[in-house]
Protein backbone atom coordinates (compact mmCIF):
# COMPACT_ATOMS: atom_id res chain seq x y z
CA UNK A 1 0.00 0.00 0.00
CA UNK A 2 2.88 2.34 0.81
CA UNK A 3 4.40 1.88 -2.63
CA UNK A 4 1.01 2.20 -4.33
CA UNK A 5 0.35 5.61 -2.74
CA UNK A 6 3.92 6.68 -3.44
CA UNK A 7 3.67 5.69 -7.08
CA UNK A 8 0.28 7.32 -7.56
CA UNK A 9 1.49 10.64 -6.21
CA UNK A 10 4.68 10.50 -8.22
CA UNK A 11 2.62 9.68 -11.31
CA UNK A 12 0.67 12.90 -10.89
CA UNK A 13 3.62 15.07 -9.94
CA UNK A 14 5.74 13.77 -12.78
CA UNK A 15 3.18 14.84 -15.29
CA UNK A 16 2.15 18.14 -13.77
CA UNK A 17 5.38 19.89 -14.72
CA UNK A 18 5.76 18.89 -18.32
CA UNK A 19 4.20 15.77 -19.79
CA UNK A 20 1.69 17.94 -21.60
CA UNK A 21 4.54 19.31 -23.69
CA UNK A 22 6.74 16.25 -23.63
CA UNK A 23 4.26 13.80 -25.14
CA UNK A 24 2.37 15.99 -27.49
CA UNK A 25 4.58 18.46 -29.25
CA UNK A 26 8.18 17.33 -29.20
CA UNK A 27 8.55 18.16 -32.87
CA UNK A 28 9.42 21.84 -33.11
CA UNK A 29 12.68 22.10 -31.20
CA UNK A 30 15.08 24.58 -32.80
CA UNK A 31 18.40 23.36 -34.20
CA UNK A 32 20.39 24.10 -31.08
CA UNK A 33 17.65 22.70 -28.85
CA UNK A 34 17.48 19.59 -31.01
CA UNK A 35 21.18 19.10 -30.40
CA UNK A 36 20.51 19.60 -26.73
CA UNK A 37 17.97 16.80 -26.77
CA UNK A 38 20.52 14.44 -28.27
CA UNK A 39 23.18 15.41 -25.75
CA UNK A 40 20.82 15.24 -22.82
CA UNK A 41 19.04 12.14 -24.00
CA UNK A 42 16.04 14.03 -22.82
CA UNK A 43 13.55 11.47 -23.82
CA UNK A 44 13.49 9.41 -20.68
CA UNK A 45 10.26 8.24 -22.13
CA UNK A 46 9.22 10.04 -25.30
CA UNK A 47 11.12 12.91 -26.94
CA UNK A 48 13.42 12.14 -29.84
CA UNK A 49 14.64 14.00 -32.88
CA UNK A 50 12.86 12.00 -35.54
CA UNK A 51 9.48 13.15 -34.25
CA UNK A 52 8.87 15.76 -36.94
CA UNK A 53 5.11 15.84 -37.16
CA UNK A 54 4.98 19.61 -37.51
CA UNK A 55 6.64 19.31 -40.89
CA UNK A 56 4.23 16.58 -41.96
CA UNK A 57 1.04 18.50 -41.15
CA UNK A 58 1.11 22.04 -42.44
CA UNK A 59 -2.04 23.24 -40.74
CA UNK A 60 -2.64 20.47 -38.19
CA UNK A 61 -6.20 20.34 -39.32
CA UNK A 62 -5.39 17.96 -42.12
CA UNK A 63 -7.83 16.46 -44.54
CA UNK A 64 -10.31 14.25 -42.74
CA UNK A 65 -9.44 11.43 -45.13
CA UNK A 66 -5.82 11.62 -44.01
CA UNK A 67 -6.53 11.43 -40.31
CA UNK A 68 -5.56 8.15 -38.62
CA UNK A 69 -8.19 6.00 -36.98
CA UNK A 70 -8.79 6.58 -33.32
CA UNK A 71 -11.23 5.82 -30.55
CA UNK A 72 -12.29 8.98 -28.75
CA UNK A 73 -15.76 8.36 -27.30
CA UNK A 74 -14.91 10.70 -24.41
CA UNK A 75 -14.17 13.69 -26.67
CA UNK A 76 -16.45 16.17 -24.84
CA UNK A 77 -14.76 15.41 -21.53
CA UNK A 78 -11.34 15.28 -23.18
CA UNK A 79 -11.86 18.72 -24.68
CA UNK A 80 -12.75 20.08 -21.26
CA UNK A 81 -9.54 18.65 -19.81
CA UNK A 82 -7.59 19.93 -22.80
CA UNK A 83 -8.82 23.44 -22.04
CA UNK A 84 -7.86 22.98 -18.39
CA UNK A 85 -4.36 21.84 -19.37
CA UNK A 86 -4.04 24.76 -21.75
CA UNK A 87 -4.79 27.22 -18.94
CA UNK A 88 -2.41 25.37 -16.65
CA UNK A 89 0.35 25.72 -19.23
CA UNK A 90 -0.03 29.45 -19.74
CA UNK A 91 -0.81 30.39 -16.14
CA UNK A 92 1.66 28.14 -14.29
CA UNK A 93 4.01 25.97 -16.33
CA UNK A 94 5.23 28.60 -18.77
CA UNK A 95 5.91 31.31 -16.14
CA UNK A 96 7.71 28.80 -13.91
CA UNK A 97 9.76 27.54 -16.85
CA UNK A 98 10.67 31.10 -17.89
CA UNK A 99 11.92 31.97 -14.41
CA UNK A 100 13.78 28.68 -14.22
CA UNK A 101 15.48 29.38 -17.57
CA UNK A 102 16.44 32.89 -16.46
CA UNK A 103 18.03 31.60 -13.26
CA UNK A 104 19.92 28.61 -14.70
CA UNK A 105 22.13 28.89 -17.80
CA UNK A 106 21.47 26.54 -20.68
CA UNK A 107 24.59 24.43 -20.05
CA UNK A 108 23.51 23.72 -16.48
CA UNK A 109 20.00 22.78 -17.57
CA UNK A 110 21.51 20.53 -20.22
CA UNK A 111 23.66 18.80 -17.58
CA UNK A 112 20.60 18.30 -15.40
CA UNK A 113 18.85 16.70 -18.36
CA UNK A 114 21.83 14.37 -18.78
CA UNK A 115 21.68 13.42 -15.12
CA UNK A 116 17.94 12.73 -15.20
CA UNK A 117 18.35 10.64 -18.33
CA UNK A 118 21.17 8.63 -16.80
CA UNK A 119 19.21 7.79 -13.64
CA UNK A 120 16.34 6.48 -15.77
CA UNK A 121 18.58 3.92 -17.52
CA UNK A 122 16.87 0.95 -15.78
CA UNK A 123 13.58 1.83 -17.48
CA UNK A 124 15.17 1.79 -20.92
CA UNK A 125 17.16 -1.35 -20.15
CA UNK A 126 14.10 -3.26 -18.96
CA UNK A 127 12.00 -2.31 -21.98
CA UNK A 128 14.75 -3.03 -24.48
CA UNK A 129 15.11 -6.48 -22.92
CA UNK A 130 11.35 -7.04 -22.93
CA UNK A 131 11.37 -6.26 -26.66
CA UNK A 132 14.28 -8.67 -27.11
CA UNK A 133 16.56 -5.90 -28.32
CA UNK A 134 19.79 -7.30 -26.94
CA UNK A 135 22.21 -5.05 -28.82
CA UNK A 136 20.32 -1.94 -27.73
CA UNK A 137 20.26 -3.27 -24.17
CA UNK A 138 24.03 -3.54 -24.25
CA UNK A 139 24.26 0.06 -25.46
CA UNK A 140 22.02 1.20 -22.58
CA UNK A 141 24.30 -0.52 -20.07
CA UNK A 142 27.44 0.86 -21.73
CA UNK A 143 26.03 4.39 -21.74
CA UNK A 144 25.14 4.14 -18.06
CA UNK A 145 28.60 2.91 -17.06
CA UNK A 146 30.46 5.46 -19.18
CA UNK A 147 28.31 8.44 -18.23
CA UNK A 148 28.25 7.51 -14.54
CA UNK A 149 32.06 7.45 -14.45
CA UNK A 150 33.61 9.58 -17.18
CA UNK A 151 30.49 11.74 -17.27
CA UNK A 152 30.68 12.46 -13.52
CA UNK A 153 27.51 10.77 -12.25
CA UNK A 154 25.77 11.33 -15.56
CA UNK A 155 25.96 15.11 -15.75
CA UNK A 156 27.93 14.75 -18.98
CA UNK A 157 27.32 12.48 -21.97
CA UNK A 158 30.74 11.24 -23.13
CA UNK A 159 29.07 8.01 -24.25
CA UNK A 160 27.55 9.96 -27.12
CA UNK A 161 30.22 12.58 -27.72
CA UNK A 162 33.30 10.37 -27.41
CA UNK A 163 32.01 6.88 -28.21
CA UNK A 164 29.06 7.57 -30.50
CA UNK A 165 26.63 5.54 -28.37
CA UNK A 166 23.22 7.06 -29.01
CA UNK A 167 20.41 6.77 -26.44
CA UNK A 168 17.98 3.90 -26.93
CA UNK A 169 14.76 5.19 -25.37
CA UNK A 170 12.05 2.63 -24.81
CA UNK A 171 9.08 2.72 -22.45
CA UNK A 172 6.55 0.15 -21.31
CA UNK A 173 3.80 1.66 -23.43
CA UNK A 174 5.93 0.89 -26.48
CA UNK A 175 6.65 -2.57 -25.14
CA UNK A 176 2.93 -3.30 -24.79
CA UNK A 177 2.42 -2.06 -28.35
CA UNK A 178 5.16 -4.33 -29.65
CA UNK A 179 3.51 -7.22 -27.85
CA UNK A 180 0.31 -6.46 -29.72
CA UNK A 181 -1.70 -4.83 -26.93
CA UNK A 182 -4.21 -2.40 -28.53
CA UNK A 183 -3.99 1.25 -27.57
CA UNK A 184 -7.58 1.46 -26.39
CA UNK A 185 -9.56 4.63 -25.83
CA UNK A 186 -7.84 8.01 -26.24
CA UNK A 187 -7.64 10.14 -23.10
CA UNK A 188 -6.68 13.72 -22.48
CA UNK A 189 -5.97 13.49 -18.79
CA UNK A 190 -6.16 16.57 -16.61
CA UNK A 191 -2.59 17.64 -15.85
CA UNK A 192 -1.19 14.51 -17.52
CA UNK A 193 -2.12 15.47 -21.06
CA UNK A 194 -2.76 13.11 -24.02
CA UNK A 195 -2.58 9.37 -23.56
CA UNK A 196 -4.56 6.20 -24.08
CA UNK A 197 -5.28 3.09 -22.06
CA UNK A 198 -2.09 1.33 -23.11
CA UNK A 199 0.21 4.30 -22.55
CA UNK A 200 -1.40 5.13 -19.22
CA UNK A 201 -0.64 1.63 -17.95
CA UNK A 202 2.83 1.83 -19.47
CA UNK A 203 3.60 5.14 -17.83
CA UNK A 204 2.52 3.83 -14.42
CA UNK A 205 4.83 0.83 -14.84
CA UNK A 206 7.72 3.09 -15.88
CA UNK A 207 7.22 5.21 -12.76
CA UNK A 208 7.20 2.07 -10.62
CA UNK A 209 10.47 0.83 -12.16
CA UNK A 210 12.26 4.16 -11.69
CA UNK A 211 15.10 3.91 -9.13
CA UNK A 212 13.84 6.97 -7.25
CA UNK A 213 10.90 4.93 -5.96
CA UNK A 214 13.22 2.51 -4.17
CA UNK A 215 16.34 4.43 -3.21
CA UNK A 216 14.81 7.62 -1.82
CA UNK A 217 12.51 7.14 1.15
CA UNK A 218 11.65 10.81 1.63
CA UNK A 219 8.64 11.56 -0.53
CA UNK A 220 9.46 15.26 -0.66
CA UNK A 221 12.84 14.46 -2.22
CA UNK A 222 11.32 12.13 -4.81
CA UNK A 223 8.55 14.57 -5.65
CA UNK A 224 11.03 17.43 -5.93
CA UNK A 225 13.18 15.38 -8.28
CA UNK A 226 10.27 14.56 -10.56
CA UNK A 227 8.89 18.08 -10.66
CA UNK A 228 12.31 19.63 -11.25
CA UNK A 229 13.11 17.16 -14.02
CA UNK A 230 9.90 18.07 -15.86
CA UNK A 231 10.39 21.79 -15.46
CA UNK A 232 13.94 21.33 -16.76
CA UNK A 233 12.60 19.38 -19.74
CA UNK A 234 10.10 22.12 -20.52
CA UNK A 235 12.81 24.77 -20.26
CA UNK A 236 14.82 22.98 -22.94
CA UNK A 237 11.78 22.77 -25.23
CA UNK A 238 9.97 26.02 -24.51
CA UNK A 239 8.01 26.68 -27.68
CA UNK A 240 6.78 23.35 -28.99
CA UNK A 241 3.29 23.51 -27.52
CA UNK A 242 2.71 27.09 -28.65
CA UNK A 243 3.99 26.31 -32.15
CA UNK A 244 1.51 23.45 -32.43
CA UNK A 245 -1.34 25.73 -31.41
CA UNK A 246 -0.21 28.48 -33.78
CA UNK A 247 -0.45 26.23 -36.83
CA UNK A 248 -3.62 24.41 -35.76
CA UNK A 249 -7.15 24.90 -37.00
CA UNK A 250 -8.34 22.86 -34.02
CA UNK A 251 -5.60 22.44 -31.37
CA UNK A 252 -7.40 19.54 -29.70
CA UNK A 253 -7.55 17.51 -32.92
CA UNK A 254 -3.96 18.46 -33.75
CA UNK A 255 -2.76 17.35 -30.33
CA UNK A 256 -4.56 14.05 -30.64
CA UNK A 257 -3.29 13.44 -34.15
CA UNK A 258 0.32 14.29 -33.38
CA UNK A 259 0.34 12.21 -30.22
CA UNK A 260 -1.21 9.12 -31.81
CA UNK A 261 0.96 9.36 -34.92
CA UNK A 262 4.08 9.70 -32.80
CA UNK A 263 3.32 6.75 -30.56
CA UNK A 264 2.16 4.54 -33.41
CA UNK A 265 5.25 5.44 -35.42
CA UNK A 266 7.59 4.38 -32.65
CA UNK A 267 5.74 1.12 -32.12
CA UNK A 268 5.48 0.36 -35.85
CA UNK A 269 9.22 0.75 -36.19
CA UNK A 270 9.68 -1.91 -33.56
CA UNK A 271 7.17 -4.21 -35.24
CA UNK A 272 8.99 -3.86 -38.57
CA UNK A 273 12.27 -4.73 -36.89
CA UNK A 274 10.70 -7.73 -35.18
CA UNK A 275 9.27 -9.01 -38.45
CA UNK A 276 12.65 -8.61 -40.12
CA UNK A 277 14.38 -10.45 -37.30
CA UNK A 278 11.90 -13.31 -37.55
CA UNK A 279 12.59 -13.66 -41.26
CA UNK A 280 16.36 -13.92 -40.80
Amino acid sequence: MKYFIHILLLFLLTACAGNMVQDDTAATVSDNQGAANVDAGIDDVLIDDDFDELDDFDDFGGDAADLPSYSDPLEPMNRMFFTFNDKLYYWILKPVSNVYSDVLPFDIRLSIGNFVNNIAAPIRLLNNLLQWKLEESGIVVSRFVINSTLGVYGFGDPALREFGLEPKPEDFGQTLGVWGVPEGVYFCWPILGPSNVRDTVGFAVDVYTHPMVYYVEEFSVSAGYYVESRVNLLSLNPDVYEDLKKYSLDPYISMRQVYLDYRRGKIDDKLVLNKTDNQL
